[in-house]
Formats: structure tokens, sequence, C-alpha cells
């Protein structure tokens, strides 16, 4: 399945290149409201709330409340995943705050589970160099993708690798990395980060992992 992306910044549409580098934006925000009406899931990150910036909250209600949205950026809370689900959100998207003194924090998960609901909780598990990246993909840990998916799968729905190393550069995502991480976890497997091509997204799919598409998209490089 492809999951069209809307990353949000200083009240713009965005594509990023390794979360660092903006590569293109826009504000024409109706126009790809109609385009993804069609998807059955959209992935919305608040990019200035993600990195402690600010927030885009009354443009992700405008999303949420529009297009079938998985919400993410800034939620460190179980209150504040409350208020977007409440907002409009279908699932909301949990990283940094999952990771506390660089140890897995299980009892927040699991509380997170028992308040929102495990089936409306997307992990989000973010690796540049074979290691968890948090805090807007600023700080390292030594944690790997798969022992973070492994501890955490009894409470969400649904797990979101974005492969930094790739992110934006149109260069496609590592496929034995893919297929390593379809095996560590039964839940749903989102993955993204230089995702290119329609031919890759139909590859993802025979494995059973869906595909963020952004930047592919924007360019008019991936049709949707």
């Amino acid at each position: 399945m492809l999951i069209p992306s809307i990353d949000l910044m200083e009240g713009k549409i965005v594509q990023l290149i390794q979360g660092s580098k903006k590569a293109l934006e826009t504000t024409d925000f109706e126009a790809w409201i109609e385009r993804f009406s069609r998807y059955p899931l959209v992935q919305l990150i608040d990019l200035d709330a993600a990195m402690g910036k600010g927030s885009n909250r009354a443009l992700v209600e405008q999303f949420a409340t529009r297009l079938p949205c998985q919400v993410g950026g800034g939620i460190r809370s179980i209150e504040a995943g409350e208020d977007m689900l409440r907002a409009g959100a279908r699932r909301i998207i949990i990283g940094s705050t999952l990771i506390r003194d660089g140890q897995i924090d299980r009892t927040f998960a699991e509380d997170l589970a028992g308040r929102c609901g495990c089936e409306r909780l997307v992990f989000a598990v973010d690796s540049r160099g074979g290691k968890v990246a948090i805090g807007g993909w600023k700080q390292a840990t030594e944690l790997t993708p798969i022992e973070m998916m492994q501890a955490l799968e009894p409470w969400c729905a649904a797990f979101l690798y974005t492969h930094i190393d790739t992110e934006g550069l149109m260069q496609g995502i590592p496929f034995d990395v893919v297929r390593n991480l379809r095996r560590a976890t039964a839940r749903q497997l989102i993955v993204a980060g230089g995702i290119t091509s329609t031919a890759e997204i139909e590859q993802l799919d025979a494995l059973g992992v869906d595909a963020v598409v952004g930047m592919a998209i924007y360019t008019g490089q991936v049709s949707a």
C-alpha cells in the first residue's frame, strides 16, 4: 500500500533531505487534500513540533479532519496523544518518548496502549547508521531497530521505520534492511526513506510492507 506523506513546517507543506535540508515547499493545501483524498491512509507529520520549534496545530487539524491520517510530531505524553485522536487523527505516531535514558520505556508504551488503544498506535523507529535516532533525528542511541520493535510489539498496531540514511535522496530504500525488519515483527510494517518508484512500492507490497512516499510524489516521479 502506498501511504502519501504530508510534512508540515512553518505553516507550509515541505520535503526535507535527511530531516534537515529543505528541498521544496508549498502552501497549496487544497490541491494536496483533493489529490490524497482517495487513499485509505495518509501520513501527517508536524516537523516543527517534532523538533521542538513550535507547532502547526491548526493545519494538522485541517488535514486530519478531511483526510484519514496517522499523525505524528511532538506527541510526547498520553494526554497529547488522546488530544490528537480527539482532533481527528485515525492513529497517532509515537517515537522519541518510547526511549528514556537510552532504554526502551515499556511501561510508557503499556500505559499509552491502555489509554489510547493498541489499534490506534504507530510506533516510529527511525534509524541512522543502523541505530535508532530520536529527538528529531538529532540524538543517537545504542538501540537497534529490531531490538526496539521486538520489545514494543505488544502495544501497537504498526511500526513506522524510517531509513534516515536515504531519506529524501531519491535513491531507494535498502531491501536487505526491510526484509530483516519484516521477519522481526508480526505487526503492520510501514517504511520510509528514499522510496522512488512504483516498482519499488510494488516490491515492498510483495514483502507485506507498506510504503510512505513523499519526495517522489511531490517531484512527480511517483503518480499519486
